[in-house]
């Protein structure tokens, strides 16, 4: 492991993310809310770290191995939410806990928060907030890719190491550097067009922008306490499910789609189908019980909350025009279920990923037949494809980390002393990358302590980086030369 150049490149994307106070600084400029100064000591923090990080090695030439775009991403993550936490410390005097908590949640686009009172808050740190979530979601590793071989560092072992789902072999494009270019522009065309839909139907300029941050991102964070409720609008609503669904499609799809302008590469692919399948019978299910249960007045707002909640969780956006967790019957837990799925690989969207079911299912299905006929030979196909069985290997051992994780995770905060219900909301929602939780975390995570804000953080960022990426570190085979 060569670590002058995991400080050399840690120090140039933290130079570069600094970058990214810019904009706030700007926008507290403008509304004079008396946040410049806090933006301002941040960006100097944050850039001179960077700085003396890499400038001392400025002419070393290196290549990135897989050993070192493991540490690098890691420790990135962590990095950059405890400098990115700076801003709530000195503008909303939040301890250390609760800003690393809320920044952690915003990188990571989980969407769970600590702060109540959004409506009252400075524009600037709303926008911050929406921001980092943004940038979150389309990973910042993948984002720097496109100017780190400019800097003398390649960045394909960066992009396996950040890039969520099981098959991180593909590539959109032959170079790495056009396949982050290529991410970023996709993204941020679906961003511009999201914030001019919101604006056209209705919203402000700044919540338009705003908001468009956090739905392509499938972050969650809103700049109002009552999340998208507080516009009261279906036009808005609907809008943004078609953005969450589309955020939490895999971007090799919506690039195929692009570059060939043809919509059937969505439907040609399993776990979009599958993906998509699943949101319609779920949210006929839950349009279905609301209404039997009285707990809509009419099938049409049965059928407006299904669509809209059910989008929202899937994709682990988080979004709210509802409570959810005080729905009836088996509801709550349903939603919850599906967020461990979440949206494809290769999405900004959170949880297992749709693909992982897909071949898990396919396996127990073979795993049955050949129960049936001893002698049965059939290869695991995806896509008319075969499915290597070193990848379906890692996908049943990742199944079983995740769910390790999830149950340790949950007794110590049980531990703690959350009942079971809040424990199993409060991890849940974090490893998903999903936002609210269930019983006293259904809003917000204001009243739980300072250590488990600390351990909910950390598993919110494993939970973005698949867990595996934190695990290889801990391996003391990792550290042998």
């Amino acid at each position: 492991m060569n670590a002058l150049l995991i400080v050399r490149t840690l120090g140039i994307l933290l130079f570069l993310f600094s970058g990214a106070l810019v904009p706030p600084l700007l926008i507290s400029l403008l509304y004079t809310d008396g946040e410049f100064l806090h933006f301002a000591t941040t960006l100097f923090i944050t850039a001179s770290t960077g700085a003396l990080l890499w400038l001392p090695l400025l002419r070393r030439r290196e290549r990135v191995r897989t050993r070192d775009g493991f540490v690098i991403v890691a420790t990135l993550w962590i990095a950059m939410s405890l400098l990115s936490s700076l801003p709530f410390i000195f503008g909303l005097g939040m301890d250390i806990a609760d800003a690393f908590f809320e920044a952690a949640s915003a990188f990571t686009t989980t969407g769970a928060t600590v702060i109540t009172g959004l409506d009252q808050l400075p524009p600037s740190i709303l926008f911050y907030r929406q921001e980092l979530q943004w940038l979150g979601g389309i990973g910042v590793i993948v984002s720097a890719i496109a100017l780190l071989p400019m800097l003398g560092v390649g960045g394909m072992q960066l992009f396996k190491a950040e890039t969520p789902g099981p098959m991180k072999d593909e590539k959109l494009t032959p170079r790495i550097t056009h396949t982050s270019r290529t991410l970023w522009r996709l993204y941020l065309a679906m961003t511009v067009a999201c914030a001019l839909l919101y604006w056209v139907a209705g919203m402000s300029l700044f919540d338009a922008i705003a908001h468009a941050l956090t739905t392509v991102s499938t972050g969650g964070f809103s700049t109002h306490d009552a999340s998208l409720s507080y516009f009261d609008s279906v036009t808005i609503e609907l809008i943004a499910v078609v953005f969450m669904l589309l955020g939490a499609i895999s971007f090799n799809i919506h690039f195929l789609a692009w570059r060939q302008l043809r919509l059937d590469h969505y439907w040609r692919s399993v776990e979009v189908r599958v993906f998509l399948l699943t949101v319609v019978v779920v949210t006929l299910l839950v349009a279905w019980v609301l209404d039997a249960t009285g707990y809509a007045e009419t099938f049409s707002s049965a059928l407006r909350l299904a669509v809209f909640e059910t989008a929202s969780v899937i994709t682990s956006t988080g979004y709210g025009i509802d409570d959810f967790s005080v729905w009836p019957l088996m509801l709550p837990v349903l939603l919850i279920f599906i967020s461990f799925m979440g949206g494809c690989a290769g999405s900004t969207a959170g949880g297992m990923k749709v693909i992982r079911f897909v071949v898990i299912t396919k396996q127990a299905s073979l795993e049955i037949q050949q129960l049936i006929h001893p002698n049965l030979v059939r290869p695991l196909k995806l896509n008319r494809r075969v499915v290597p069985a070193r990848i379906v290997q890692s996908i049943w051992g990742f199944f079983a980390v995740y769910v390790g994780v999830f149950a340790v995770t949950m007794l110590l905060m049980m531990a703690r002393g959350m009942d079971q219900v809040t424990a199993f909301g409060a991890v849940a929602t974090c490893i998903n990358n999903l936002g609210p939780g269930l019983g006293e975390v259904a809003a917000n995570f204001s009243g739980v302590d300072d250590l488990s804000k600390g351990l909910l953080a950390l598993v919110m960022i494993m939970g973005r980086l698949e867990i595996f990426t934190i695990f290889v570190l801990l391996t003391p085979a990792f550290w042998r030369k």
